[in-house]
Parts: structure tokens; sequence; C-alpha cells
């Protein structure tokens, strides 16, 4: 008997890459599959991959549930009601979906993009598993696809340049998987992560090396092409990289749309250059990542797709329950942070200084924290604004406000924001820091109970309202610095989020 025969493995973003050659790995070892994406065409062509793939005699079967996306509440629930209501029992879930998400600097990252990125990757893997319990039962295992862009370690640091929301929900997808372990034991369900190391595939070569090479053409300019003409340029130039060289009437055509004014003929040279450059730089980019691996061989996407399948083995599941699994081999060695020396303690001075503080508090700790270091500032001759959630609870409101400069605003629209950051420059003075304090997490039982609006709600709290106030805290320190990055030069000013 093959080793998952009889077993059923529903496996997100299955049309195409890593997700297909999960598919194709548990169907060559005797399970059902069920494959689901937004996209129909690719669906119905990993599908009939699969079929060919069915061991003969296994009694394997290919499901498909089309135009689902893993971040749409109501194509997910329907989904899994659908299964349920046909008596499915589902064995693993593989938590593949995901988007590249905006490859650009932090403070050049729209906002809905970044939104929607941490919605895909995030909120799909936490929907989708909560709503997978439906149709589960003991022994059942839950597998999250992560990044080798989210793990801290010792001599190492691992920032996704260019990258912000996807190495944020990707690192969150990794406490997630963590929290669940916890969290299912009393169902028998088991909860691990894994994060593959550079995979050979389409999207890092054609998109995202090519996109991180045209966002590093961007950040400093190229030739007389300003970072705001890059920025223009770019997604049209990289379409016009092809298999056998370079689209040179697409080129001309870009310049063409894009000369406002400008000499098209030499604008055709420009582009031509900077896209020959990108090319050489997405390649130089490609190698580096490749000479901090031992063997400098990415992974296959069959290598991945092994790994899970060894991770979904009974016994081993049970050994590493609860773990996260590097499975990316790359060293990134930097100098430690270890310091041989203790620092100086002085007594700070902040006189003339204005310090902001963002506030999202959930309880009276929260507000006394923020009492205290404000106290803090104005202490050493510093000035305070505080901008709290309308959220907060009122006695909190009120705690903070009876003692400090403040207003009630709405911190999670980055217009009312970049507003307030603007008043208090005007009212106190130049910003030395903003401060945005969280506030703790909400009381609950366990995540895995919570509903949607109560999970959109923390990754609000968490997450997209620190981006917000953080990126906005750039543009008032920086003004323009998100279009034209070399503005940064030279630029002070202090972001903490707490």
């Amino acid at each position: 008997m093959l080793k998952f025969q009889d077993k059923i493995a529903l496996i997100t973003g299955s049309g195409t890459g890593i997700g297909l050659a999960i598919a194709k790995k548990f169907v060559e070892n005797g399970a059902s599959v069920i494959i689901l994406g937004r996209r129909e065409g690719p669906l119905k062509d990993a599908s009939a991959q699969l079929e060919q793939r069915i061991p003969q005699g296994s009694g394997a079967k290919i499901t498909i549930f089309s135009g689902v996306d893993v971040a749409d509440e109501t194509a997910i629930n329907n989904m899994f009601d659908s299964l349920k209501n046909d008596n499915i029992t589902v064995d693993y879930i593989i938590n593949n979906a995901g988007v590249s998400g905006p490859v650009t600097c932090f403070a050049n990252a729209p906002l809905d993009e970044f939104k929607s990125t941490i919605g895909i990757h995030l909120t799909g893997t936490f929907w989708g598993s909560v709503q997978a319990l439906k149709v589960m039962k003991e022994g059942g295992k839950i597998i999250t696809i992560s990044t080798f862009f989210t793990e801290e370690r010792p001599l190492e640091q691992r920032p996704y340049r260019f990258r912000s929301p996807y190495t944020a929900s990707q690192g969150a997808k990794n406490r997630l998987a963590e929290a669940m372990s916890w969290e299912l034991t009393d169902k028998g369900i088991i909860s691990i992560a894994t994060n593959p190391g550079p995979v050979h595939s389409d999207r890092i070569y054609k998109t995202v090396y090519p996109k991180a090479a045209s966002e590093f053409m961007r950040v400093s300019g190229f030739e007389d092409l300003t970072p705001i003409e890059v920025e223009e340029a770019k997604d049209d130039l990289l379409e016009c990289i092809q298999a056998d060289g370079i689209d040179t009437e697409g080129i001309a055509k870009t310049a063409e749309k894009l000369a406002n004014g400008k000499d098209v003929t030499k604008l055709t040279e420009t582009f031509t250059r900077l896209l020959e450059q990108i090319q050489k730089l997405a390649g130089k980019i490609q190698n580096n990542t490749s000479h901090m691996i031992a063997n400098q061989e990415f992974l296959s996407q069959s290598q991945v797709a092994e790994s899970v399948l060894n991770l979904c083995d009974d016994e081993i599941a049970k050994i590493i329950n609860g773990k996260v699994i590097p499975g990316d081999r790359v060293f990134y060695p930097v100098k430690s942070y270890i310091g041989n020396v203790t620092p100086g303690v002085h007594q700070p001075d902040f006189g003339g200084k204005a310090i902001v503080f963002t506030v999202d508090a959930t309880d009276k700790a929260d507000a006394d924290r923020v009492e205290f270091l404000a106290g803090h500032v104005e202490k050493n001759g510093g000035k305070v604004a505080c901008f709290i959630s309308e959220s907060t609870p009122k006695e909190l409101q009120e705690q903070i406000s009876s003692k400090f400069h403040a207003h009630v605003v709405d911190i999670k629209n980055p217009d009312e924001v970049e507003k307030w950051l603007n008043t208090a420059k005007t009212n106190i003075g130049d910003i030395l820091a903003v401060i945005h304090v969280t506030g703790k997490l909400p009381e609950m039982s366990k995540l895995t109970e919570l509903d949607r609006a109560s999970w959109e709600a923390l990754t609000e709290k968490f997450i997209s309202t620190p981006a917000t106030v953080a990126q906005r805290t750039l543009e008032q320190f920086v003004p323009g610095g998100s279009k034209d990055p070399r503005l940064f030069k030279d630029a002070k000013g202090k972001i903490m989020i707490i």
C-alpha cells in the first residue's frame, strides 16, 4: 500500500509552482488531492497533469475548487462547507498560497497593496486553517509554508530588502503556526511551519529578482533619469525582457510614451542601458544568494514538495509539532550584535525637541506606560503630543489627555496621521521621534476560536496601523522621500514601535 493511500490533502495555491509540485508528490504516493486557486485555467491544466500521475489501483481522486482566493472569507467558507456537506475528511492542509507583494522600499509601498499581501499570506493562512477544522479529525496536520527571510538567528540578519509586507506576514505566519500547535492539541491536530530557501521558479527569476534590481536603480536614479522617471518606466521595461533577449520595439514604445518632451531616440538608448543594468543586477542578486549556500544550488520545487510530505509523516510530525523547520541552507554572515563594552548611561536632553506618541491602548497598563514615557520626555526638556486611537477605551483616553497635550484621532487613516503630524510640527516644533504604542493583546481564549472580524481587528492593530504610522512618519521626516529616496541622505528621525 502506498504511504498516503486513502488520505486527502488540500493544497492552497496549487495550480502552478510549488503548490502543484506538492500535489504531484501526494498523488504519486496514493493520496487524493484538493487543488484550489483564483484562476480556473491553471487548475484545469494542473488537474490533467495530476490525473496522469495517479498510481493504478490507488483510488486517488483530483478535486478542483476554482475562483477561490484564500483572502476571500466567503469563498473559503463555502469551500469547506461544501466539503463538510459531502462528508469529506481532509487529512493534510498545506498553506502554500502567496504573492510577491510590492517589491519596493517600505516608504514607497502602497498601503492597499501592503494590506492585500498581509490578507493573502497571513489572514489566508489563518482563516483557511480555522475553517479546515470543520473537516479535520485527530491525526490531521496543518503545514504552513513560509520563507527563509523571516527567521532571526545568532550572528545573522535577514531583512528581505524591498519586501516589507511579504516578510512581515511570513514572520507572523511562523508565529501563528507555533500558536496553533498549542491550541489544537486537544483536537489531536498538528501544526508545523517550514521555511524553504531560494527555490527554482519562474516567479523568482522573472519577477522578484528583476523587480528588486529595478528598485535598486530607482533608489539612486539612473544616469539622467530621476527615481520618479525610473519608477514610471520600470514595469513597462520589465515586460521587455524575453527568453531570447530584449524587446527593442517595446523599449522604443515605452520611451515614446514617457518622453514628455525629451528626445525619444536618446531616451530609448537610456532605457536600453537601464534594462541591461537591471538584468545584470538581477543576475548578481541570484549569484550572491547562491554563494551563501554550501553547494550553491537553489532547491527544486520537487525537493520542497518532498520536504512537505516528510513533515506529514505521522512519527516525524509528532516529534516536531509546533516547530518552524528551516529548509533554506542559506547563511548570512554579519558582524555580531553582541558588544564587549557597556554603553554609558547619561541623562538625556530633549530640550526644544518634540516627541509624538501614537497610542492604541488596550488596558490601563498601556496608558500607564505612555504616561511614564511621556513624563520622562517632559522632565528632560522635551515637548510631547499624544494622538490616541478612537478604539482606545474612553477612560484611558481621559487618563492620557488629562496630563499631556492630546487628541483622539483615527490613526488607521493615513491622511489623518499625516494631518496630525503636520499639526504637531507646526505647534510644538520639529519632531525628534514618533513612538507608536500598539497596546497589549486583547483578552481572548484561543486565536483559533476567533471570528473573522476579531482576527482582522488584530492584524489591523498590530501590523497595518503601525505600518500606517511608520510610513507617514517617514514622509514627515523626509517629504517626498518615498518617490525620491535620494532625499533620505543625511535626514534624521526616529521611529519606535512598542
